[in-house]
C-alpha cells in the first residue's frame, strides 16, 4: 500500500510539469520567422549603393546644397528682370477740409466751405511696375553662377569621397574575412600536428610534452580564430553604416582580398591627373572666383544706377462717374556719393575673403601633391611588402613540411615543428597584410587623383 501511495504522489506532482511543458494538440505553436538569406555583396554594388541618394547620408545633404546653389543663382537672376504688382482698391473716405487749410479762404457772396467732405466711394485698379539695372547686380549674378559651379564640384567630390570610404571599409572586411579563413587554416594545421605528435607518442618515439606543446598552440590558434571572427563582424557593421544598408542586413562579400596589378604612374603625370580630375579642387577655385566676383560687385556699388518705374490703372469716385484711365512713368538716375563708409567697409570684407580663398586654393593644391607622394610611395612599398610576404609563406610552408617529415622519421623533436608552425602563422598573416596594404594604397591613389570611381568601375 505504502508503494502504492507513493506511486500516485509521484504521478500526480509530474503531471502538471507535463501539461504545462508538452502542447496539447489543439494549441497553436509558434512558427519562427526564417532567417533572411544574406545579400551578396560585391566592392562594386557597395559603392553603387553608398553613392545613391538612399545610400550615404553625406550624399543627399550635398544635394541639397546644390539646390540651395541653383535658388541662390535664381535669385541674382531676378535683378535683371521687372517688379510689377497688380492691386485693386475700394475705400469710402470723409475728409476734413479745415485739415487741408480750406477754412482760411474768404469766398464772396458769403459763401462757406463746408468743414468736411463726403463721405464718397473712390475705385482705383492699377499696375505698377519698376525695373533697376545696376552693374554690380551682373557681378552678384556671376559670383551665384560659380558658387553654383563649386556646389555641383563638390557634390561630384562627395560621391569620392563616399566611394573611397566604402571602398576602404570594404577592403577592410575583406582582410577580416582573409584573416579568419588564414587563422582557420593555422587550427587546421595545429589539429595535423597534434595528431601528429599524438600518433609519435603512442608509437613510443614521441613523448608527452611534445603533445602538450601541440595542444597548447592548437588552444593558441582557436583564441585567434575567436578574435578574427569578432573582427569580422565590426568590419561588416562598420561596412554597412558606410554605404547606409540596414545594420539587420546579412552581406555576403562575394569579392576577395587580391592582387590587381595598376600601371605604373610618375608624380608629374599623377600631378596633371588630379588637377584634371579632383572635384574638390575644381570646387575650390570656383569658390576663390566666386569671391573675387562678389568683392568687384561691391566695387561696382559706387557706379551710378538706372531705375524705370511706371503706373497705370483706372481711378473713379462712384459708381455714378465712368473710371478713368491714369498712368505715371519716368526715370530715375541714382549716383551714390556717401552712405557713411558702409560700402567701403563691405568691399574690404569681400577683398579679403577672396584673399582668403586664394590662400585656401593654394593649400588644398600643396595638400593634393603630399597625398600624391604618400600613396605613391605606399604604393611601392606595398609591392616589396607582397615580394617578401610571399617568398616568406613559400619558405615557412617548405620549412614545415620537412620538420614534420623529419619528425615522422625519428631526426627532429617536436619543437622543430613547433617553431616552423610558428613561423608558417606569422607568414601567412604577414602575407594577408600585405595583400591589404597594397589594396589600400590603390584606394588611396585613385582618391588622391580624383579616379577613385573609374578604378572600382
Amino acid at each position: 500500500m505504502r508503494r502504492l501511495a507513493t506511486v500516485t504522489m509521484l504521478l500526480t506532482a509530474t503531471l502538471p510539469v507535463w501539461s504545462a511543458d508538452e502542447p496539447s494538440a489543439t494549441e497553436p505553436r509558434a512558427i519562427e520567422p526564417a532567417p533572411a538569406a544574406p545579400v551578396p555583396l560585391s566592392l562594386k554594388r557597395a559603392v553603387q549603393i553608398a553613392i545613391s541618394l538612399q545610400g550615404n547620408p553625406s550624399i543627399p545633404m550635398a544635394a541639397e546644397t546644390v539646390a540651395q546653389a541653383r535658388a541662390h543663382v535664381s535669385e541674382a537672376r531676378s535683378a535683371f528682370l521687372p517688379d510689377i504688382d497688380g492691386a485693386a482698391t475700394k475705400q469710402n473716405a470723409i475728409q476734413s477740409l479745415g485739415a487741408l487749410g480750406f477754412t482760411t479762404i474768404k469766398l464772396p457772396f458769403g459763401l462757406k466751405i463746408p468743414a468736411t467732405v463726403g463721405p464718397y466711394d473712390v475705385t482705383d485698379i492699377r499696375a505698377t511696375g519698376f525695373e533697376t539695372f545696376a552693374f554690380s547686380s551682373i557681378r552678384r549674378f556671376e559670383a551665384a553662377r560659380s558658387g553654383l559651379r563649386a556646389a555641383r564640384s563638390e557634390q561630384k567630390n562627395r560621391d569620392t569621397v563616399v566611394a573611397g570610404l566604402a571602398a576602404k571599409t570594404y577592403m577592410e572586411a575583406l582582410y577580416t574575412q582573409a584573416s579568419l579563413e588564414a587563422v582557420g587554416a593555422d587550427v587546421r594545421l595545429a589539429q595535423a600536428v597534434l595528431a601528429q605528435a599524438e600518433h609519435q607518442k603512442d608509437a613510443g618515439t614521441g613523448t608527452a610534452i611534445e603533445v602538450t606543446r601541440a595542444r597548447v598552440q592548437l588552444a593558441n590558434a582557436q583564441q585567434r580564430e575567436l578574435v578574427a571572427g569578432n573582427e569580422r563582424r565590426k568590419a561588416q557593421f562598420e561596412l554597412l553604416r558606410a554605404i547606409g544598408m540596414s545594420m539587420d542586413t546579412e552581406a555576403e562579400l562575394t569579392d576577395k582580398l587580391s592582387y590587381i596589378p595598376l600601371e605604373t604612374v610618375t608624380l608629374e603625370q599623377a600631378k596633371a591627373k588630379a588637377s584634371q580630375s579632383r572635384e574638390d579642387f575644381k570646387a575650390q577655385r570656383a569658390r576663390e572666383e566666386a569671391a573675387r566676383l562678389s568683392a568687384s560687385a561691391v566695387t561696382w556699388e559706387r557706379a551710378p544706377s538706372v531705375t524705370g518705374f511706371g503706373n497705370y490703372g483706372t481711378t473713379g469716385e462712384n459708381a455714378n462717374t465712368p473710371l478713368v484711365p491714369t498712368r505715371t512713368f519716368g526715370i530715375t538716375v541714382r549716383v551714390p556719393v556717401f552712405d557713411g563708409g558702409q560700402r567701403e567697409a563691405r568691399r574690404g570684407e569681400a577683398v579679403s575673403q577672396y584673399r582668403l580663398e586664394q590662400v585656401r586654393t593654394r593649400d588644398l593644391s600643396e595638400q593634393i601633391e603630399l597625398e600624391l607622394r604618400e600613396a605613391l610611395d605606399s604604393l611601392n612599398s606595398a609591392k616589396g611588402q607582397m615580394e617578401v610576404a610571399q617568398e616568406g609563406l613559400a619558405l615557412a610552408t617548405n620549412e614545415l613540411a620537412q620538420a614534420r617529415r623529419r619528425y615522422d622519421a625519428g631526426f627532429a623533436n617536436g619543437i622543430e615543428v613547433t617553431d616552423a608552425q610558428t613561423r608558417l602563422e606569422r607568414a601567412r598573416e604577414n602575407d594577408v597584410i600585405a595583400l591589404f596594404n597594397y589594396n589600400l594604397a590603390r584606394i588611396d591613389l585613385g582618391q588622391a587623383m580624383g579616379t577613385v570611381l573609374d578604378l572600382i568601375q
